[in-house]
């Protein structure tokens, strides 16, 4: 437990390093994410870009525990 605690931490410190390139890759502009404005509102649910995250964190929490 302890050292998937610290994996998390070091990867949330990696991604807050690399967030300035993270930001320029498609993710929350993909075909099936849902984005309403109104007036004084905006509802933004990413659909398609939490479906692949899930995918992707999926395959690797598989792979490491092969």
């Amino acid at each position: 437990m302890n050292r998937t605690l610290i994996l998390v931490g070091l990867l949330i410190v990696a991604a807050g390093l690399l967030w300035p390139w993270l930001s320029r890759l498609p993710f929350g502009h993909l075909p099936g994410d849902i984005v309403i404005r109104r007036e004084h509102v905006t509802v933004y649910v990413p659909i398609t870009t939490m479906i692949l995250v899930s995918l992707v964190v999926s395959t690797i929490l598989w792979l490491f525990q092969r």
